[in-house]
């Protein structure tokens, strides 16, 4: 953003200070400078030249030779602009001077047999515009050898300021001086907005109605009436200009004024040719064409917000107007537009019409609401005062939603511990005062600020500290001497997940990373999703409330180009709603860190002494299996084997030492069908931060077994209902520890078995790493553990 030096000085009510003062308060209050262009410098050695005589080149066609004084003496030039002529007063550059436009410096040189001592320049050339067409004619009653930055006004420092996006409040002449004023302690002086107004009132002009007042809370409109269209006065268009805009008319030119003085954006419309004189603030139809003052044409949709009349839409809320409203040379009566449109609104409608102007910069970032009725007035007093207008009485305020000033509490010690150096609580709020945050409340110990609209970045203590810091100086805190570091061994927070990572890349598999937002529609199947306020678009509205979108997502991709065989795996973080009601607290809802992993496809590939296999259930709890061993978790851990539900057609829970840590199982064939999945896949979810509570089993070297181990199996006929988990515990409690493991190893089901009735054959594994076990103890152990299982299942022993 370009700031005049000497725009900038009305407002600090100081002529004395000079550029290297605003430009030291410039860097201190964090305002980036990236370049700084002293217009005297720039055209030093250039001036006010008279041509005395204009003759033809003897050797060339199409040049002329000219003799101009500068001032001082005359000087022989060759130019080769058509427009040049005896009498004229031109921009010369002299011997020395280095042109804007090219950087290259003037030397005498002979251009086709004769002297030139000069040269005689266009506006382009100067850097003054585009206008390449001939060379720059002067007013004929300036005086030869007058320096050419004061003759053409162009005596000025400007300043080119990167504004961070936090800063809205910094991107007009006025908000830079408010900063500036802070640090060298000037008064900031606001324009005097004062003018005649008539008896009849803007409400009887026009009318303003608001029918989205979300994306609207606040539209101010303003008549003048018996405008006169014409060229800017000079002193208009010198500041423009100085700032790098184009004069257009004499509206335009105020409100682009006002936009760059006090940061507010406005639009004048012709009032003759609004509809029924009214204003209606609403959003756009579904792919409704407009066409904007660029003269494109461009679709809208419901998601942006138009300033329309009582029959069409006039322009395009907070980015441009239309060329169905605009201000020509035979508008007479004029309304302003001063209006706050919410920033997420104006920014989706600019990236979506890839349409970027200065009013939408300013949108974007948050405009003042608070000062939309100043702006309005302060364009009105221009308006009126270049075109011979009237002002109509008051302004169409329509504010059907207050916006509340938020208040911060600042504690004096707090600044100082923050800081590290002494600070007086009379510079503090000093400091919060020049930087227009009222003080409701202040004592001893602390103050209480309200903080104005214009600054929506500051919301806490810490923000008011920093911008304390930031207009003392962040120069003046004291650099530390040392730096004590701790001899503690430090926690590692990610250790845990990458260890899992790695686990699971050892056992062939691939990790993968996905989006973590969802469009509604499929985080709803999955949970109850946490909607984003402002989302980028429909297709990332939701945080996902589970990783298996994103698995199932990337598992179809693949398929789609012939990758059957896969092995997948994502860590990440999920998040859902404890109910269907609004998030009010951090109470409402979850955030935990998951593991997924699937298997689909094919286990191996054919070979000539094998044929491959599709992956089923059994390789899924083989592979967890595996992972708990790696991760030090397979002991006193069980699986609770279930038919299915929503997710799957088979599935199971999985236990560690009593604690739920995940579900798995066989995807059921519905949800594979929503993602195009032909095949079958199988996929385990798990609890991470519940299987980091879980205290892992110490590693401790095993000796080889010494002594036989006894093996005894043994098959039940019991009900289906009956868990095999609940025969093991079964089993086990009922031994002795001479049984050290129980694995079931077939399931059978039949009709000869009987209505409702299953087998499950068990194997038993005794030993004892001190001695050989006899027939008889195993015995004992093995069918008083056959005993229990008929007695407690009412089972009947097969075979």
């Amino acid at each position: 953003m370009k700031i005049s030096l000497n725009w900038l000085k009305q407002y600090i009510g100081d002529d004395s200070i000079t550029t290297d003062d605003v430009m030291n308060a410039l860097i201190t209050a964090g305002l980036e400078v990236d370049e700084m262009i002293d217009q005297n410098k720039l055209y030093d050695n250039f001036v006010v030249g008279f041509v005395k005589d204009k003759k033809k080149h003897p050797n060339a066609d199409k040049l002329s030779l000219c003799v101009v004084n500068d001032g001082e003496k005359d000087v022989s030039v060759v130019c080769g602009a058509p427009n040049v002529g005896k009498g004229q007063k031109i921009a010369l550059a002299k011997v020395g001077a280095v042109i804007p436009e090219g950087g290259f410096e003037i030397k005498p040189v002979k251009l086709r047999g004769e002297n030139s001592e000069g040269m005689i320049c266009s506006e382009r050339e100067l850097g003054i515009s585009d206008n390449h067409d001939g060379i720059m004619v002067l007013d004929g009653s300036l005086i030869e050898g007058t320096p050419l930055s004061k003759a053409i006004n162009r005596d000025d420092v400007i300043f080119d300021i990167d504004i961070t996006p936090n800063r809205a409040d910094a991107l007009s002449h006025i908000g830079v001086a408010r900063d500036v004023c802070a640090v060298l302690k000037k008064e900031l002086k606001y324009p005097v907005i004062e003018f005649e107004e008539e008896d009849k009132k803007s409400s009887d002009y026009a009318s303003v109605v608001i029918e989205n007042e979300t994306d609207c809370p606040r539209y101010v409109g303003k008549v003048i009436t018996g405008v006169t269209i014409k060229e800017s006065p000079g002193w208009l268009k010198n500041r423009l200009t100085s700032i790098g805009l184009r004069p257009i008319n004499n509206v335009v030119d105020v409100t682009n004024f006002v936009l760059h003085e006090m940061g507010q954006p406005l639009h004048a419309f012709d009032l003759d040719m609004l509809a029924g004189k009214k204003i209606v603030v609403k959003s756009a139809a579904d792919n409704e064409k407009f066409v904007t003052l660029d003269s494109k044409e461009r679709t809208l949709g419901k998601d942006n917000l138009m300033i329309c009349d009582a029959e069409k839409s006039v322009a395009v809320a907070g980015v441009m107007g239309g060329e169905n409203s605009e201000v020509t040379n035979d508008t007479r009566n004029i309304l302003i537009e001063s209006a706050y449109f919410r920033p997420s609104s104006v920014r989706k409608t600019a990236k979506m019409l890839g349409l970027s102007t200065d009013s939408s910069y300013r949108f974007e970032r948050g405009c003042n609401p608070e000062r939309v009725i100043e702006a309005a007035r302060r364009a009105a007093q221009l308006i009126a005062g270049t075109g011979d207008g009237k002002i109509a009485a008051g302004e169409i305020d329509a504010y059907p939603n207050k916006l509340v000033r938020k208040t911060v509490k600042l504690r004096y010690d707090r600044v100082i511990k923050i800081l590290g150096y002494e600070i007086s609580p009379e510079d503090i709020s000093e400091i919060i005062s020049r930087l227009e945050f009222p003080i409701v409340f202040q004592d001893e110990k602390s103050l209480i600020c309200e903080i104005p609209l214009f600054r929506p970045d500051i919301e806490r203590e810490i923000d008011l500290i920093e911008e304390v810091a930031r207009i003392k100086g962040f120069d003046k805190i004291p650099t530390v001497g040392k730096v004590n570091i701790t001899l503690d061994p430090k926690i590692d927070q990610l250790a845990f997940s990458q260890g899992i990572r790695e686990s699971l890349i050892s056992l062939g598999m691939r990790e993968i990373v996905t989006n973590s937002l969802l469009n509604k529609e499929t985080a709803e199947k999955f949970g109850h999703p946490i909607t984003i306020l402002n989302p980028q678009n429909q297709e990332m509205s939701n945080l996902r409330p589970s990783l298996l979108p994103g698995m199932l997502a990337t598992i179809s991709k693949n398929l789609k180009v012939r990758e059957t065989d896969l092995r997948y795996f994502e860590v990440g973080h999920v998040f859902e709603k404890k109910s269907e009601n609004d998030i009010n607290s951090f109470n409402d809802f979850t955030e935990s860190e998951e593991l997924l992993y699937a298997l689909t496809g094919k286990s191996g590939t054919d070979e000539w002494y094998r044929k491959s296999r599709g992956y089923d259930i059994y390789d899924l709890i083989g592979l967890t299996q595996d992972f708990m061993t790696k991760n030090s978790l397979d002991k006193d851990n069980r699986y609770n084997y279930n038919h299915g539900n929503s997710f799957y057609d088979q599935s199971f829970k999985l236990f560690v030492k009593d604690l739920k840590i995940g579900t798995g199982g066989k995807l059921n064939r519905n949800l594979l069908d929503d993602y195009d999945i032909k095949q079958e896949v199988f996929c385990v979810s798990l609890n991470l931060g519940v299987l980091k509570s879980v205290e892992k089993e110490e590693k401790k070297f095993t000796e080889l077994l010494k002594f036989p181990k006894v093996i005894r199996d043994f098959a039940v006929i019991l009900d289906k209902k009956i868990h095999a988990s609940d025969v093991i515990e079964i089993i086990t409690k009922n031994c002795s520890n001479l049984l050290k493991n129980v694995k079931l190893f077939d399931i059978f089901e039949s009709e000869s078995l009987g209505e409702g009735k299953k087998s499950l054959a068990f194997e038993l594994e005794f030993y004892n790493i001190e001695r050989t076990l006899t027939e008889e103890e195993v015995n004992k152990d093995f069918w008083k553990a056959i005993e229990e299982v008929k007695k407690k299942f009412n089972a009947q022993l097969r075979g």
